[in-house]
C-alpha cells in the first residue's frame, strides 16, 4: 500500500476554491498513467485512458480534491484573522486548535480560539456555551504586522500530521484526499487491463461547497457510468445506536446506495456486489439521509448516467482525528480495479 502517496495528499493543504497544491501534487503522480490530462476552467483534473474500440462505454470515477477550511475574512487592527468556512464545520471540534495560513506568498502557522474568557474567570454559564464557527480567529503571534503578510480571501487549514496506529490511518482531510488516492492507485494497478472502455479519472473541486466541479466536469465528459469515490460515516463509536452506525470499520468498502444527493442505479449496484462477491472482496451496503457527493453529479450531468458511490468509512469525520481501517481501503482499491479490469 502505497502510504506515502496518502500521506503527502493528506498533509498538502487545499480547501474549496484554493484546490492548486492538491492538483499538482496529483499531476506530478500520474505522469505516465493517462493519455490525456487536462485542467478546466473550474481547476478540476480531468484525466483520460483511451479505449483501444470504437463508441466505447465511458466510466468516470469523480474524486474531489478539497478538503473543508476557513477562508480570511476580515484582519482586524490587533492582526486576528475572522473567517468564513468552506464547508461544514462542528464548532465542539474548533477548540485550541493549530492551523496553517496559506498565502501566495508562504504559510504561516498560527492557533485558533473563540473570542471570550479562558476557563479561569469564565463562569458557568460561560463554559456550558459553545460558539458559532464565526466566533472563532486565528491569532498568528505577530500582532498587527499580520497585516503585511495575510490578504483576504487567503485560506485556512488545520495543522495536523497523518499518523499510522495500528490497523487504521488517521489525519485532516481524509475526506477526500482517500479518494485521489484510489483513482491514482487504481489506474496505476489496472496496467493494461480494462481497455474496452474508456475511463475518466475527474479530480473534482468545491465538492464541500455542494459538488461544483463535479457538476461541470460530469457535463463535459457525458458518462455512461460515475462512480462517486468518497469517505462515509463510521459511526461505530461509543454513544451511537447500532442502527446509525452507517458503516462499521473493518468490514470492507462501503456500496453506497443512496444520500439525499441521489439513489444509485439498482443494476450497477448488483454488478459491482457480484464482482466483490466473486473476487472476495469485503464489503457493506450503505446509506446516508443527509450529505451528497459527487456521484450524483455525473447522475444527473446531460442525459444522466448510471451512478453509484464507492465509500471507505471514517470516523470522527469533517475533523483533524479522521480515522479510516487499512483493510476497507484496501477493499476500495481492489473493488475499483476489479470493476474497471472486467469492462
Amino acid at each position: 500500500m502505497n502510504t506515502d502517496l496518502l500521506k503527502r495528499l493528506c498533509e498538502t493543504p487545499g480547501v474549496p476554491g484554493n484546490e492548486h497544491r492538491v492538483r499538482d501534487l496529483i499531476t506530478s503522480e500520474i505522469d505516465g498513467l493517462f493519455d490525456e490530462v487536462s485542467v478546466d476552467p473550474m481547476g478540476s483534473l480531468l484525466c483520460k485512458r483511451s479505449a483501444s474500440g470504437a463508441d466505447p462505454l465511458k466510466i468516470m470515477l469523480l474524486c474531489h480534491m478539497d478538503e473543508i477550511g476557513f477562508l480570511v475574512s476580515h484582519i482586524d487592527k490587533d492582526g486576528n484573522l475572522y473567517l468564513q468556512p468552506v464547508g461544514g464545520f462542528d464548532p465542539r471540534n474548533l477548540f485550541s486548535r493549530r492551523v496553517l495560513v496559506c498565502t501566495d506568498d508562504g504559510d504561516y502557522k498560527g492557533v485558533m480560539n473563540p473570542g471570550g474568557k479562558p476557563v479561569h474567570i469564565a463562569s458557568p454559564e460561560d463554559r456550558k456555551k459553545i460558539p458559532e464557527v464565526g466566533e472563532f480567529f486565528v491569532d498568528l503571534g505577530m500582532g498587527a504586522k499580520a497585516h503585511d503578510v495575510v490578504k483576504v480571501g487567503d485560506f485556512v487549514v488545520m495543522d495536523e500530521p497523518f499518523l499510522e496506529m495500528g490497523d487504521k490511518f488517521v489525519s485532516k482531510a481524509l475526506d477526500n484526499r482517500i479518494a485521489c488516492w484510489l483513482g491514482i492507485e487504481a489506474i496505476r494497478q489496472l496496467g493494461d487491463k480494462g481497455r474496452n472502455a474508456e475511463i475518466h479519472v475527474a479530480f473534482t473541486c468545491q465538492e464541500e461547497v455542494g459538488l461544483r466541479g463535479a457538476r461541470t466536469a460530469a457535463f463535459a465528459i457525458k458518462p455512461d457510468i460515475g462512480l462517486g469515490i468518497d469517505t462515509t460515516l463510521a459511526c461505530d463509536t461509543p454513544g451511537i445506536p447500532e442502527k446509525d452506525a452507517t458503516t462499521q470499520q473493518g468490514k470492507g468498502f462501503g456500496l453506497h446506495i443512496r444520500d439525499s444527493s441521489f439513489i444509485a442505479d439498482k443494476a450497477l449496484v448488483k454488478e459491482i456486489e457480484a464482482i466483490a462477491v466473486k473476487n472476495d472482496i469485503p464489503y457493506q451496503r450503505t446509506m446516508l439521509a443527509a450529505g451528497g457527493q459527487d456521484g450524483a453529479a455525473a447522475q444527473q450531468a446531460a442525459a444522466g448516467a448510471r451512478a453509484v458511490g464507492i465509500v471507505v468509512g471514517t470516523r470522527y469525520i469533517h475533523t483533524v482525528t479522521e480515522m479510516v481501517e487499512k483493510g476497507d481501503l484496501q477493499a476500495a482499491l481492489d473493488i475499483l480495479v476489479a470493476y474497471l479490469s472486467e469492462q
